[in-house]
């Protein structure tokens, strides 16, 4: 028997593990984006010094993940597990990095849901005791990307407007089992999700209909309601998908309102800076992650947020055979943490306790 699963795609993590620290390292156009001054390091050019922008994101990678050990006063000998990824065919990206350090690896890939999908992996872990502490962590660069899904950028080729910009950076959490900070409460592994989108340049609208999906299912595995939680924040749906993934929840009896965010629109300036529709890749919402939301948790501003990381799953082979892009969403639960981890709080999500549907809020909640 599943006992630690909630619903039919829903996991409860009793054990709450613990986002001990966060890192971020981020490009030079995020870092002058409204969060700039919330990443530990913004790099002023996007090759860092390498001789191709496949080895510059894999140093991102390096650095990010080094740092967030050093914020935990951990040494690579004490991390259990590395679980992370990147858009780039056979995510050389986090096997090159991977190579750095003497951690047992998973390389992980869900497009640009990678993130959410390693916070879950990481907790899965944590949460059923085979590891104390893991990294998780993803990166994308908008060269690496732009070279391998759409055109050289020494192509100059004009841009379409619902076209998203690839973030250049990477994020990492250390998810312990022991510690102070935010927890992971519980997540919801997606299911793939296709409506027969083929456009490469309008990724928000594959990726909506997976992300209304999840969305939907978790408040049903957990018995939330949207009213329960401060944030909900899907990864890069930008500025074309979240409206059509907000339409599709209304018409579910979910309507979200104002609670409703997107990683993509929160990275840059839309008004300073050309990125068409919004933000996308890896990195977006791991930036937007590790940098600002898990710290807005960390200060009691967020009691309860909902990060659903989301990912279009296709390949420029793919693409080029006329297939469709297939959509994918992962949803992690997190609340602000006010106990020791592995300390159990009234009213906190069971599985050995509930049936899906029966869980109730809070109390306090709305």
């Amino acid at each position: 028997m599943a006992r630690k699963r909630i619903g039919r795609s829903t996991l409860s993590f009793a054990g709450r593990p613990v986002i001990v620290a966060t890192a971020a390292v981020a490009g030079p156009d995020e870092g002058k984006g409204p969060l700039g001054g919330e990443f530990d390091d913004v790099k002023k050019d996007r090759l860092l010094g390498n001789k191709s922008w496949e080895k510059a994101e894999a140093q991102l990678l390096t650095e990010v993940i080094t740092i967030v050990m050093g914020k935990a006063n951990l040494d690579q000998s004490q991390v259990d597990l590395l679980a992370a990824g990147d858009l780039l065919n056979q995510i050389i990206s986090a096997d090159f990095t991977a190579r750095e350090f003497t951690i047992p690896f998973l390389g992980l890939f869900g497009a640009c849901s990678t993130m959410a999908e390693s916070l879950i992996v990481a907790a899965m872990a944590v949460d059923g005791g085979y590891a104390d502490n893991v990294v998780a962590a993803a990166s994308s660069h908008f060269d690496t990307a732009e070279r391998q899904f759409r055109y050289p950028i020494e192509h100059g080729t004009q841009r379409h407007p619902t076209t998203q910009w690839t973030a250049t950076g990477a994020g990492a959490a250390l998810v312990s089992s022991m510690g102070r900070g935010p927890v992971i409460t519980a997540a919801t592994i997606g299911a793939v999700v296709d409506y027969n989108q083929k456009n490469i340049n309008d990724m928000g609208a594959a990726m909506a209909p997976a992300a209304a999906d999840t969305i939907a299912r978790h408040l049903q595995g957990t018995g939330r309601r949207p009213e329960d939680y401060d944030l909900i924040v899907t990864g890069d749906l930008a500025a074309v998908g979240l409206p059509v993934a907000a339409d599709m929840l209304k018409e579910q009896g979910l309507d979200l309102g104002a609670r409703f965010g997107d990683c993509g629109l929160m990275l840059y300036d839309h008004e300073k800076q050309d990125v068409h529709a919004g933000g996308s890749g890896c990195a977006c919402s791991a930036l937007v992650f590790c940098a600002h939301i898990h710290r807005l948790l960390q200060r009691g501003q967020y009691r309860r947020v909902l990060l659903v990381g989301t990912g279009a799953l296709f390949s420029p082979t793919s693409a080029q055979q006329g297939e469709s892009i297939p959509g994918i969403a992962h949803a992690v639960e997190i609340e602000a943490g006010e106990v020791e981890a592995g300390e159990v709080k009234a009213g906190e999500v069971k599985a050995e306790e509930v049936k899906a549907g029966e869980v109730k809020a809070e109390e306090g909640n709305p």
